[in-house]
C-alpha cells in the first residue's frame, strides 16, 4: 500500500465491521501506517487519550456523559462498554465499532499488520433518517454542510493517535 505518514482515504476493507452501514447514509474510511506493531487496544487507547480528542470529550461532557483516560483504557482493553457519547456495538480481535447514544453515528477502528509496522484504519458512518414530509432518506442538511470539516477532523484525530503511538514506541525503545 505504501502509505508512509500520509493519511489516505480508502474503501472500507471487505472484513470491516463498518461495512454494514455503507449501503445508505454516509461512510468514510481513512488509513495510515505506523512503523511499530500496534494492538487494537493500544490504538483505541491512544486515539481516545490524544490532546485533540480530550477537547471533544470536554464538549461531550456537556452533551452526553463525562469520560476519563481510565475509561478509555478500560474500553480499549475490552473491559468497558461505554465511553463518552458512545457504546460498543461490535468488537473483534482487530476491530472496534462504536455507536453513539442516539444510534445515528458510528466510529470504527481497525489494525492490520503491515511490513515493518501496522496499518491503522479509522472510519465513520452516519445513518440516513427518513423524513416524513418527503419520504426520502438522508443524513440531513446539517451533516451534509459539515462533511468537509468532518473529513479534516477525522484525519487530524488519526494523525494525533499515530503521533501518540509513535512517541510511545520511541520511549519503549530507548
Amino acid at each position: 500500500m505504501g502509505i508512509g505518514v500520509v493519511i489516505q482515504t480508502c474503501e472500507l476493507p471487505a472484513q470491516s465491521l463498518l461495512g454494514g452501514y455503507s449501503g445508505g447514509g454516509y461512510t468514510d474510511c481513512f488509513v495510515i501506517e505506523t512503523g511499530a506493531r500496534i494492538s487494537l487496544a493500544r490504538y483505541v487507547e491512544a486515539f481516545y487519550t490524544t490532546w485533540l480528542f480530550k477537547l471533544e470529550r470536554l464538549v461531550l461532557t456537556l452533551a452526553a456523559r463525562p469520560s476519563s483516560d481510565l475509561q478509555a483504557v478500560e474500553l480499549a482493553a475490552g473491559r468497558g462498554f461505554a465511553f463518552a457519547a458512545w457504546e460498543v456495538e461490535q468488537r473483534a480481535v482487530d476491530q472496534l465499532l462504536m455507536r453513539d447514544i442516539t444510534g445515528r453515528t458510528r466510529s470504527w477502528f481497525m489494525v492490520v499488520p503491515a511490513a515493518g509496522g501496522t496499518r491503522l484504519y479509522f472510519g465513520s458512518a452516519v445513518t440516513a433518517k427518513r423524513y416524513r414530509t418527503t419520504g426520502t432518506a438522508s443524513v440531513g442538511p446539517v451533516f451534509r454542510a459539515l462533511v468537509g470539516f468532518h473529513g479534516l477532523y477525522s484525519r487530524a484525530l488519526l494523525a494525533a493517535a499515530r503521533a501518540r503511538l509513535q512517541r510511545h514506541a520511541e520511549l519503549v525503545n530507548l
